[in-house]
C-alpha cells in the first residue's frame, strides 16, 4: 500500500507526498535528530529541533531556516474533508476514578477557576499517587468527594460548570 501524507509548512504550503515519495529521499542521518539531504543535487542539513508527536507536529530547522511543520496520514485528511476536528467538540465535564483509590488531596474548591493542566486532586491506588490535572480551562461546578475517602471505579470526583 502506498498511503499518501499532507505536509503542511508554516500553516502557508502544502505538499502531498507518499511513501515510495518519501523511501526515494537521499538522507542520511547523522544523529537521531539531524540528516544530512541531498536534493536536485543541492545538500541541505535538517535538524528536527521541537516534535509534538500526538499532534503531528514538528519544528525543522533546513540549513538554519526554521519551519513548522503538520503531518497528515491518510485518515486525518479523511477526517478533515468530512468536517470533522479530532478532539475539537470533545468536552469533559466531568473527572472520574480510573480506579479505586483514596483521596489524598483536593486542591480546588467549588466555584474556582481552573485553567488546562492545573493540578486539581491526588487519588492514591495501588500505593502510587496519581495526580489529576485540569483537561480543560474552566469553573469547578461541585466536589463529590473529601480528603480522606475511599472511591470506587467510575465514582464522580469533580464536575465543571
Amino acid at each position: 500500500m502506498n498511503q499518501k501524507f499532507r505536509l503542511s509548512v508554516n500553516q502557508s504550503a502544502t505538499f502531498e507526498k507518499t511513501e515510495q515519495d518519501l523511501s526515494q529521499l537521499d538522507a542520511i542521518s547523522t544523529s537521531p535528530s539531524e540528516f544530512h539531504i541531498l536534493h536536485n543535487h543541492k545538500p541541505f542539513s535538517v535538524k528536527i529541533s521541537e516534535a509534538d508527536f500526538l499532534k503531528k507536529t514538528y519544528t525543522v530547522e533546513v540549513n538554519q531556516n526554521s519551519y513548522t511543520v503538520v503531518i497528515e496520514n491518510p485518515l486525518d485528511i479523511l477526517i478533515k474533508e468530512m468536517g470533522f476536528e479530532v478532539g475539537k467538540s470533545k468536552q469533559i465535564n466531568a473527572i472520574k476514578a480510573p480506579m479505586p483509590g483514596l483521596i489524598l488531596e483536593i486542591n480546588v474548591s467549588v466555584g474556582q477557576e481552573v485553567k488546562e493542566g492545573d493540578n486539581l486532586i491526588i487519588l492514591e491506588a495501588m500505593k502510587m499517587e496519581n495526580s489529576f490535572a485540569s483537561p480543560r480551562d474552566g469553573i469547578i461546578k461541585s466536589i463529590t468527594v473529601s480528603k480522606g475517602d475511599a472511591v470506587d471505579k467510575g465514582q464522580l470526583l469533580i464536575e465543571f460548570e
